[in-house]
């Protein structure tokens, strides 16, 4: 088999049927078989003892990684039309988002988001979680209205008016929170209110970027700019 990870939620020796199929009718896994689980902030060398479904494993050698990004980090994204939301949850987890609450907004197309659609999304953060070699999966949550959102201790909203730039606001110590608007940004009145629950507004270049981008973009900028 080749090399795998796996997301065994308090790795328990048992494999969830989502990736206890994978293993079975994709990878054709045989007993015998290694591959890599992991959860929250350990990963583990793993050696399949049982097929099912549901695949068993014995933890062969457990190790904690430093893969995180150190603090919480949630990134605020409006509903977007289409499938962009699946674009901006694929990044965000790759850069290393913890938690990912889309936000209904004045400008939003859409004004919900079905249960189907929820379970696609979060489906997508475990598989980049795999990807990307992290330990822990960001929460995907269902979408709140702006004024709905907690104040915050550090947070940053991407706005075209802004002057600040990201790397003179940010405090690497402190846990964050990331909005951004859709497609036709945030209203004034909604930037306001913003401001009143602690987020900044950052200015993030000259050229007129595309939601998803923004949010790619933002998110860069506190991770991945930061080398984290």
């Amino acid at each position: 088999m080749r090399p795998h990870r796996a997301h065994s939620p308090g790795l328990t020796g048992v494999l969830p049927l989502r990736e206890s199929r994978h293993l079975l009718e994709v990878l054709r896994a045989k007993v015998g078989d290694r591959f890599t689980v992991f959860d929250v902030d350990r990963e583990a060398l793993a050696e399949v003892v049982e097929l099912g479904p549901p695949v068993r494993y014995r933890i062969l050698e457990e190790r904690r990684p430093e893969r995180e990004v150190g603090v919480e980090v949630a990134l605020y994204p409006a509903l977007l039309k289409g499938d962009k939301l699946a674009e901006v949850v694929r990044a965000a987890t790759e850069l290393g988002a913890t938690r990912i609450q889309p936000l209904v907004t004045r400008h939003s197309v859409p004004k919900e988001m079905g249960e189907g659609k929820l379970k696609r999304l979060q489906a997508i953060a475990v598989e980049a979680a795999k990807q990307s070699g992290r330990l822990r999966v960001p929460e995907v949550l269902p979408p709140i209205p702006l004024n709905a959102l907690p104040k915050v201790e550090q947070g940053m909203v991407a706005h075209v008016g802004a002057r600040s730039l990201v790397r003179e606001v940010l405090d690497l110590g402190k846990s964050l929170a990331l909005a951004v608007g859709p497609e036709g940004g945030f209203a004034e009145e909604e930037v306001e209110l913003l401001q009143e629950k602690g987020f900044t507004p950052v200015f993030l270049g000259q050229r007129i970027l595309r939601a998803e981008t923004a949010a790619i973009a933002l998110l860069a900028l506190c991770t991945a700019g930061e080398g984290r």
